[in-house]
């Protein structure tokens, strides 16, 4: 395990939504996932998935249980909330104190994020407290909802939270005045592009396994 992580840090926040703490000696990776009640194999097809862009082991994926996968999403959202959002936000505020002129262009970048966030949380909430609860109802009932509701009823409220954060991304790159400081610009802009990156993977979990796999369990449900 210690090997895994020292090939790539990035994945300490990953390993963190299993519930994994640092201090692993020479245990292998079956070992710290077996002392932490942790489904080896998905765990391994969740760290591949962040760490190789290209490498989505969808048929593998689909094989584990979408409790499972709802328990690693809900984990992943804790962490956008109660840590990610919060470092971003802290990062913008010290580049537009860093501004000493004309500083409008950083108030309609912190404008932009603060609407990005609202619908953000909102997004998350809505996964949190009606998709998660609707599947995991759905699979210990065994039966349809008699109300109609279903999964593409519920994923159709969603909105491309990953789209907007790219836009964020952009308007910075291509259209900020020069008016901040270069290194706190730029630890700002990397916690974005880190963000990106990991919302991307989240949601290519959410939209190509989960809500497939609820998908086929509702059809099985309605014959």
């Amino acid at each position: 395990m210690s090997s895994l992580i020292g090939a790539n840090y990035n994945l300490l926040p990953v390993i963190n939504r299993f519930g994994i703490r640092l201090g692993f000696k020479e245990k292998s990776i079956n070992e710290v996932c077996t002392e932490n009640k942790i489904h080896t194999d998905f765990f391994l097809a969740i760290v591949n998935t962040y760490t190789d862009e290209s490498y989505f082991p969808e048929a593998e994926l689909l094989s584990f249980s979408p409790l499972l996968i709802i328990e690693y999403l809900k984990n992943t959202h804790r962490y956008y909330i109660e840590y990610v959002l919060p470092k971003i936000e802290r990062l913008l505020n010290k580049v537009i104190e860093s501004c000493t002129e004309d500083c409008s262009s950083l108030k309609m970048i912190n404008s932009f994020y603060q609407k990005y966030k609202a619908e953000l949380l909102i997004h998350l909430k809505l996964e949190d407290e009606k998709v998660f609860p609707y599947i995991i109802n759905l699979y210990k009932e065994k039966t349809l909802n008699s109300d109609g509701s279903s999964i593409e009823v519920l994923e159709n409220e969603h909105t491309n939270v990953e789209v907007k954060l790219s836009d964020l991304k952009n308007l910075i790159i291509r259209h900020l005045s020069p008016n901040y400081e270069d290194n706190t610009m730029n630890e700002f802009l990397t916690a974005l592009f880190q963000f990106e990156n990991d919302l991307n993977d989240h949601a290519r979990i959410e939209d190509h396994i989960l809500i497939v796999q609820v998908m086929e369990f509702e059809k099985e449900l309605g014959k």
